[in-house]
């Protein structure tokens, strides 16, 4: 077979995407970042590293899981609040519980608080980024 009608073959299975399969796909890729975060979840807690270290791990092996193909990706709220739940769960591994200074109880830290120390942008803006 020739080259071109290779090409044309694999156009031709090419499925165009709609929400559902999206959807499916985001699914998957949340799935995959997950058993790539619980893979690394003890150095993410660890006391041992320092919080930069654990972020880059976060950036540099968990993040690139979840956002491979995200270029095709068109997100509603739904999928939106998903991936802003998984990047949450992972900084709060990442930051652990902060201990209140009044009362002296060990609260967990807030999504403002999250964002506040982990100073990269939001998920969401990062996947329409880089759309094509």
């Amino acid at each position: 077979m020739s080259g071109a009608t290779e090409i044309l073959r694999w156009f031709s299975s090419v499925q165009y995407p709609n929400q559902n399969s999206i959807a499916e796909e985001i699914k998957s890729r949340l799935t995959s970042g997950s058993a790539c975060y619980h893979s690394v979840q003890n150095l993410l807690s660890s006391k041992l590293l320092s919080k930069n270290l654990k972020i880059k791990i976060y950036r540099t092996i968990i993040l690139p899981v979840v956002l491979y193909g995200c270029e095709t990706w068109s997100l509603i709220s739904r999928e939106e609040r998903k991936l802003r739940v998984f990047k949450n769960m992972v900084l709060r591994r990442i930051f652990g519980p902060r201990m209140d200074e009044v009362t002296g109880e060990w609260n967990r830290l807030h999504n403002e608080e999250l964002n506040d120390l982990y100073s990269s942008p939001n998920i969401v803006r990062v996947i329409k980024s880089r759309r094509m």
